[in-house]
């Protein structure tokens, strides 16, 4: 008897425990899918490719002068140049921040939980340009043995100041609003700076020491780019989507 019991109840114990693990793995899915990073969509998408040139007189950079503080200058061996101004050795620009400004497909997309960081070593913020979505955490690190203070210059979005200990626990802040670029500075050490573009939807890209730029997953349509400089200006260009396509687009500055 205790053996037939047993055999008897096998199955629907089973079947019981296969409609909890599907009903387990609806809630994972559903929960994934809410908190998830945004992934560009994929089927039918294109792809907006381009590289930022320069034309004109390079810029003359002049050697940071750290000797406001002594535990900076000692993290250096070699001369420090400022980022903005900077030309790539092939005539393009780095620290360009090309975005989609405006567009007819829908964009919509929650923002990632991991968030961007933002690192001061050697008394520099790297990266020198970066975007954050709208809601996703923006994270701000010290790994100098020297106090640092984070100035973020907002207009749109609330401003705020924080010092920052060597070895204290990182600054976390989310933005509200779109809004690029806001300028981040250093009320301790004046030649820091940063720039940081908040954005409604993850296509964005920086340049770095080729100039080039790709935005992927975008839906077809008719889009907006915008490309930010620090030093040369601000461009909008006009560009069709179109599914399974690379539509390329070029920018030039020039050093007025």
């Amino acid at each position: 008897m205790p053996n037939s019991i047993h055999r008897s109840e096998g199955p629907a114990l089973r079947r019981v425990l296969a409609i909890l693990g599907v009903f387990a793995l609806a809630l994972a899915v559903s929960a994934g899918a809410a908190f998830a990073a945004p992934r560009p969509q994929s089927a039918g998408a294109g792809t907006i490719a381009g590289t930022i040139y320069f034309q004109g007189k390079k810029p003359a950079l002049h050697v940071i002068n750290m000797g406001k503080d002594s535990v900076c200058e000692s993290l250096h061996s070699g001369p420090i140049y400022p980022e903005d101004g900077q030309v790539n050795a092939n005539g393009t620009l780095p620290n360009v921040f090309v975005y989609v400004k405006k567009s007819s497909a829908k964009l919509i997309s929650a923002p990632p939980r991991a968030p961007v960081v933002l690192t001061q070593k050697g008394c520099e913020y790297a990266p020198h340009v970066t975007g954050v979505m709208v809601g996703q955490p923006f994270e701000v690190i010290n790994l100098d043995p020297t106090t640092h203070n984070i100035h973020v210059i907002a207009k749109l979005n609330r401003e705020w100041n924080v010092s920052q200990q060597p070895g204290s626990p990182s600054v976390v802040r989310r933005f509200t609003t779109p809004e690029t670029m806001i300028p981040v500075r250093c009320n301790v050490h004046p030649w820091m700076k940063a720039y940081i573009g908040v954005v409604a939807n993850p296509y964005y890209a920086v340049t770095g020491s080729k100039g080039a730029f790709t935005l992927k997953g975008l839906p077809p349509g008719d889009y907006t780019i915008e490309a930010w400089t620090a030093d040369f200006g601000v461009q909008e260009h006009h560009v069709v989507v179109t599914a399974g396509k690379t539509s390329t687009e070029n920018f030039t500055f020039e050093n007025h």
